[in-house]
C-alpha cells in the first residue's frame, strides 16, 4: 500500500524531531555529567530535551489536520483516546496507591513514555476494533 502525503509529511516532522530529542537528551545529561551548571541555567538546560516532546505532539495534531482518509483519521484518534484514558486512569490509580497504600512514587517524566506505551496498546486495540 503506498504511503500518502499526510504520512510522509508525518514521518518527515517525526524523525527530525526524534533525532533532536535524542540529541538533547545525551547532550544535556553530558553537560550536566561534565560541570553541573547552577542557577537559572540549570533549569533552562533541564527543560531542553522536553522540547522535541512537545514537538511530537505537534507532529502527530497536525498528522490528523492533513490526513485526508476519514477512516484512518478516526482509527488514530480513538487510538489517541484510548492512550490518553488508559494514562490518565493508571495515573489515578496509582495516585490513590501514593496516598493510601504507601506505593513508590512514579516521576512525571514516566506518565510521558507511559502514554506513547498506552498510545501504541489504543492503536492495537483500535486496529483490532477495525479489522
Amino acid at each position: 500500500m503506498a504511503m500518502n502525503n499526510a504520512k510522509r509529511n508525518y514521518l518527515a516532522r517525526f524523525w527530525p524531531v526524534m533525532i533532536v530529542y535524542v540529541l538533547a537528551v545525551f547532550g544535556v545529561s553530558y553537560w550536566f555529567n561534565a560541570s553541573p551548571p547552577e542557577g537559572v541555567l540549570k533549569y533552562l538546560l533541564a527543560i531542553i530535551p522536553a522540547l522535541p516532546i512537545v514537538g511530537v505532539f505537534f507532529v502527530m495534531g497536525r498528522y490528523l489536520v492533513e490526513e485526508t482518509d476519514e477512516f484512518v483519521r478516526l482509527r488514530q484518534m480513538i487510538a489517541l483516546l484510548l492512550g490518553i484514558g488508559i494514562t490518565l486512569t493508571f495515573c489515578a490509580i496509582w495516585g490513590f496507591l501514593e496516598i493510601y497504600a504507601d506505593v513508590p512514587k512514579i516521576g512525571l517524566f514516566n506518565i510521558v513514555w507511559g502514554f506513547f506505551l498506552a498510545f501504541g496498546i489504543g492503536n492495537g486495540i483500535a486496529i483490532w476494533w477495525f479489522r
